[in-house]
């Protein structure tokens, strides 16, 4: 990894982890030949609304191992 490189990266990890998640977003897309914005707004505003939706309190969330421990049953 190049200094520049780290630097981005440290940087990068002083972000919020809404930023950081809109970074990787953006970092992923720049792969793509034909980038979809509409795409990637519509996800932007579903996780976004979801969020505000649990912070509210209007759902709730379970933790990881109980989520997992929901699949093995299937």
């Amino acid at each position: 990894m190049t200094a520049d490189t780290h630097q981005v990266l440290t940087d990068a990890l002083g972000l919020s982890p809404m930023e950081r998640t809109e970074l990787i977003d953006e970092l992923l897309h720049s792969f793509d030949s034909e980038p979809a914005p509409s795409h990637a707004d519509a996800w932007k505003a579903e996780a976004e609304s979801r969020i505000d939706a649990y912070e509210s309190r209007r759902i709730s969330a379970d933790s990881a191992a109980a989520v997992f421990a929901r699949i093995d049953r299937r």
